[in-house]
């Protein structure tokens, strides 16, 4: 089994920072692409960034220059630093992983969530 486990979500004012990481488990072969998306109450599950195993990263319109992806291979960790944050950043925010469990087995793994709220 595969876990994945997010932190670094809470309660920040505008203009502030948070750090989110997320840490995957278990039986692991290797990983291909980790990413983050979120979600807001009554909106659609989007992107918010995407970064490869060969450290291509992906952003959103709306965070590019504010957010920055990164990853540890050697922890199995992805991380996203979130500066000048908004309000309209509030949401629940999902880490996600392509993970191999064998050579021959590969599959898409999601976190639990951790809430971002920005208040004005």
């Amino acid at each position: 089994q595969v876990q994945l486990m997010e932190s670094g979500g809470g309660l920040v004012q505008a203009g502030g920072s948070l750090r989110l990481s997320c840490a995957a488990s278990g039986s692991i072969f290797s990983i291909n692409t980790m990413g983050w998306f979120r979600q807001a109450p009554g909106k659609q599950r989007e992107l918010v960034a995407g970064i490869t195993s060969s450290v291509n990263t992906k952003y959103a319109d709306s965070v590019k220059g504010r957010f920055t992806i990164s990853r540890d291979n050697a922890k199995n960790t992805v991380y996203l630093q979130m500066n000048s944050l908004k309000p309209d950043d509030t949401a629940v925010y999902y880490c996600t992983a392509t993970i191999a469990t064998t050579a021959r087995s590969v599959g898409d793994y999601w976190g639990q969530g951790t809430q971002v709220t920005v208040s004005s």
